[in-house]
């Protein structure tokens, strides 16, 4: 695992903590739906795992690139990112950060590594 890898799980802890996570594919896509109506949820980022189907990282990709907010596929697989956010057992495909200042510090990290 890489270093910027380790710091975003940190910051997905840390959201997670303060109750600023939606965990789950369904309802990732149901908090970018409500965005735009009159509960303004404002998700930021969301995060996916690499060992998520196919047809799960084309809806999120589909869904986050309809409704304008950033999303980035992990190096993790679905039982990692599920420990990352206390879910002890079970795995989890997709995760939505709504807390603006942590979503920003993990699209950061992951913009640096690009350039």
């Amino acid at each position: 695992m890489r270093e910027n890898e380790k710091k975003a799980l940190a910051y997905l802890g840390l959201a997670a903590r303060a109750g600023r996570v939606t965990v789950g594919v369904p309802l990732c896509c149901e908090a970018l739906k409500k965005r735009t109506g009159s509960k303004k949820i404002t998700p930021v980022v969301v995060l996916f795992a690499a060992d998520a189907s196919a047809a799960t990282k084309k809806r999120i990709v589909d869904r986050t690139a309809y409704y304008g907010v950033t999303a980035i596929e992990l190096s993790l697989d679905c039982g990692a990112l599920a420990g990352a956010v206390g879910k002890q057992d079970g795995s989890v495909a997709a995760v939505l950060v709504s807390e603006p200042n942590l979503a920003r510090a993990i699209s950061a990290l992951y913009q640096k590594e690009e350039q």
